[in-house]
């Protein structure tokens, strides 16, 4: 038996006893909105079990779901801070807080989340992710937010002008909150956790999102009125705070990118059966779903938000590389 053969085990096993003992741990928190197996949530836990395997032990993540530490604008912020060490951001709340990013939520920017992921996977991803590390924020994937659209409580959604004078749910991010005012309806931002009574309440007549989040939310069981406009292709972000980055060595680094890459093809993966899966839960529960025949007049309400962005030549060269492509 050589030296080296006498010493890897070794090694391995005092890296054990060192993690049992713990010594040269640290403990991260990790924070996402979404309830326990849903594809975000099992996604990151993939990525904390990839981290600790990848540093024997050094860092150990645990994941707060159901926004337990705060809402997403909060959570943002918390990250800024420290507070919390990685998150899995959708792109609304979060380019507010990163303005070189808000081209991003701009209804009818992509076709399809393939068309979406052919730039986030590029060079133009890596520009966006560019300007998120800036601003303290360090994407380690790109997350699938889906296809958003609009259902609600009161009455079947048959064409846009139905959605005129409704109270609508948005996030809260400009660019939402602008698109609904275009549609002739009114915004209302709420946090995520209190649309559900909202809607029941008669607080706000419609909400929009993934199909996926109106099925593990529950709002299908008080809005089956369902409009499938697909009017935002959203990304979304796991991310690790530029504080905590900036303390790993490059090893550790390369651990966290290469984790956090195969946590974005899994959860990716996982979208697409669950989006399968909430389509045929909410029909069979009386979800009514109607299909938007025409998005051009909806496109053409969005001119002053399209001419907002190409007018700020931080924002222009993204749009038209999408636009482009």
């Amino acid at each position: 038996m050589t030296m080296r053969t006498t010493i890897k085990p070794l090694l391995g096993v005092l890296l054990a006893v060192c993690a049992g003992m713990g010594l040269a741990q640290t403990k991260l928190r990790a924070w996402n909105i979404h309830p326990d197996g849903y594809p975000v949530t099992e996604a990151m836990k993939s990525f904390a079990e990839q981290v600790g395997k990848a540093t024997q032990g050094r860092y150990q993540i645990e994941v707060f779901s159901n926004a337990t530490l705060g809402d997403q604008p909060k959570a943002v912020q918390m990250l800024k801070s420290g507070e919390i060490d990685l998150a899995e951001f959708s792109s609304g709340p979060l380019s507010d807080a990163v303005p070189g990013i808000k081209v991003l939520n701009l209804p009818f920017l992509f076709t399809d989340s393939a068309h979406m992921f052919r730039h986030l996977d590029g060079k133009l991803g890596d520009r966006f992710a560019a300007n998120l590390k800036a601003a303290g924020f360090v994407v380690l994937g790109w997350y699938d937010g889906g296809g958003r659209s609009f259902y609600c409580t009161n009455k079947p959604i048959n064409s846009l002008r139905d959605l005129a004078g409704s109270k609508i749910r948005v996030q809260q991010s400009e660019v939402y909150i602008e698109m609904v005012k275009l549609l002739d309806a009114t915004p209302v931002a709420l946090p995520f956790k209190e649309v559900l009574d909202a809607l029941q309440q008669g607080k706000v007549d419609c909400a929009e999102n993934n199909l996926p989040s109106y099925e593990s939310t529950g709002h299908y069981k008080v809005a089956r009125n369902v409009y499938v406009t697909n009017h935002v292709i959203s990304p979304e972000a796991l991310v690790v705070s530029t504080k905590l980055w900036d303390k790993l060595g490059k090893e550790d680094k390369a651990a966290f990118s290469e984790a956090g890459a195969k946590s974005a093809l899994l959860m990716r993966e996982l979208w697409n059966k669950r989006v399968a899966l909430a389509l045929d839960v909410t029909t069979k529960q009386g979800s009514q779903f109607v299909k938007v025949r025409d998005v051009s007049p909806m496109v053409r309400r969005m001119g002053p938000l399209y001419g907002k962005y190409m007018a700020d030549p931080t924002t222009r060269e993204e749009l038209l590389t999408i636009i482009a492509n």
